[in-house]
């Protein structure tokens, strides 16, 4: 059977090494991780290279065709895997999906906010109960280098890192604004943050170090890293925001209001806790139920790794 998408793949010649995967496209609307992919096939030299890589620049091609977050069958490819075989169009992608995680020793994939929102440059990973592999994701989250890293719970399913949780295969996440933009900063960040990866890894020579995060925090809940039950619209209507991406919010604190066409009706949106604004909703026509913000807690429930 051909493949659902289209994979990149060299083996380096230096020595045996790992095996790294990264992932671009799982929702059809994030770009910027597509361009740093493109980058990366073309400037990763294989004579310089330990071990083995392998890129999918768009793994979800059907929702990229529709410029969406998903494809023609509706499914959202990160709340499916490990999918069927013999399923949907995006099931089959997501079992696809799944056999290059499990045959990979590392693994990197990368998001954004999508066509409808932007998130504040971070990396994160699951809280695996393997110490081992544990500690891989955090060096790896560090070398990636953006200023914001997140551990959050490992019991959310259906995910690309939940796949990699099962196989014990060290995996990190990116996100990177969004917005239905593709920010230059971002592929550049992307870029740099793959090759600061593999430096870690020993696949390529050392380079310099990376930036320290300015938050990296660790939260313990079980629902902790599952941005779209965050700030739920209370109605279908207009999102006029009143806060900025990465602002400091207070508990109660007005995040804007979602109003009706004419704007007779209202509804305010207050900050259901304090932090950092680390998601914002950019489409302002939202439904009922849309996640319009998420904010990063640094309460009791976290603990902050730079403390």
């Amino acid at each position: 059977m051909p493949s659902l998408f289209q994979t990149h793949g060299i083996q380096g010649t230096l020595r045996e090494g790992p095996h790294l995967l990264i992932t671009a496209g799982v929702h059809g609307d994030e770009y910027e991780g597509m361009a740093a992919i493109r980058e990366l096939i073309t400037h990763i030299d294989p004579t310089q290279l330990r071990g083995q890589l392998t890129w999918v620049p768009v793994v979800n091609e059907s929702a990229f065709a529709l410029r969406a977050r998903t494809g023609k069958d509706g499914l959202d490819l990160a709340r499916i895997c490990p999918g069927r075989a013999d399923g949907s169009l995006t099931e089959r992608v997501a079992y696809e999906l799944a056999s290059l995680i499990n045959n990979a020793d590392y693994y990197i994939d990368l998001h954004t906010g999508g066509s409808i929102m932007q998130v504040d440059p971070l990396v994160g990973y699951n809280l695996v109960s393997n110490p081992n592999v544990l500690n891989t994701q955090r060096r790896m989250a560090r070398a990636f280098g953006l200023p914001i890293i997140w551990g959050t719970s490992a019991k959310l399913d259906g995910r690309s890192l939940s796949v990699a949780r099962d196989a014990e295969v060290p995996a990190i996440y990116a996100e990177y604004l969004g917005g239905g933009l593709c920010s230059d900063t971002g592929v550049q960040a992307y870029y740099e943050g793959c090759l600061n990866v593999m430096a870690e890894l020993e696949m390529i020579e050392a380079r310099p170090a990376p930036p320290l995060p300015k938050i990296d925090v660790e939260d313990i809940r079980p629902t902790s890293g599952h941005m779209q039950i965050c700030h739920p619209s209370p109605a279908a209507g207009y999102f006029n925001p009143s806060v900025s991406l990465g602002e400091s919010v207070q508990n109660g604190q007005s995040l804007g209001q979602v109003l009706d066409p004419l704007g007779k009706s209202t509804h305010a949106i207050a900050a259901e806790h304090s932090g950092r604004l680390i998601v914002l909703r950019t489409s302002p026509a939202v439904n009922k139920g849309d996640t319009l913000a998420v904010i990063l807690e640094t309460g009791p429930q976290s603990f902050n790794r730079l403390q």
